[in-house]
């Protein structure tokens, strides 16, 4: 069994926001594997099917992003599963929109959703994959100076930005199929 979680936060009112494209990573990947996220179990939306032959449980907390961890902490004991059979996708204001990187480990680089998880789970040692939500700037596709990164993360993708988020749902799913069937290393050299 594999945990993928994906970090947002919970009610319509935040359902278009940057901060939420992990919850729109899972349920992308949810719709094209057939997994129904109709279950309600450990402070998360939840449902378990097959990736690639693999058994994986999809989760969205509805524990708001920056207590993620309460969730992640309860779903990994329900399943008892080690640290690296959990997957945690989530936004990245550092990366430019469309991006992603996946990690095998590390700090949660200010994202508090991340920083929620690695202090209930007591460890940094999870994959995570990112997913660049910076506006783009200039010709070169770097991201924009953000005056507020709140503003910013709980902002809405305008209608251009979405024509690259729709593309970045195929990705991610790639991505983590890969990871699924050829391991962590060969997903990282694929998709980074």
């Amino acid at each position: 069994m594999n945990l993928i979680i994906g970090l947002g936060n919970p009610g319509k009112g935040y359902a278009g926001n940057r901060h939420n494209i992990g919850f729109r990573c899972i349920d992308f990947l949810a719709r094209r594997h057939g997994i129904s996220l109709r279950q309600r179990k450990a402070r998360s939306q939840l449902g378990v099917g097959m990736v690639q032959g693999t058994k994986v449980a999809l989760a969205k907390p509805q524990t708001f992003m920056n207590l993620s961890g309460e969730a992640a902490a309860a779903l990994k004991r329900r399943y008892r599963l080690r640290d690296e059979c959990l997957l945690v996708v989530h936004d990245d204001l550092d990366l430019p929109l469309g991006r992603i990187r996946i990690r095998e480990r590390g700090g949660a680089g200010g994202h508090r959703g991340v920083e929620s998880v690695i202090d209930r789970l007591g460890s940094q040692d999870f994959p995570r994959l990112r997913v660049g939500i910076a506006s783009l700037g200039g010709e070169d596709g770097s991201p924009r100076g953000e005056v507020d990164a709140v503003d910013h993360v709980l902002s809405d993708f305008t209608a251009e930005e979405m024509v690259t988020v729709r593309k970045v749902y195929a990705d991610v799913g790639a991505a983590i199929e890969c990871l699924l069937t050829d391991g962590i290393v060969a997903a990282m050299n694929k998709y980074n």
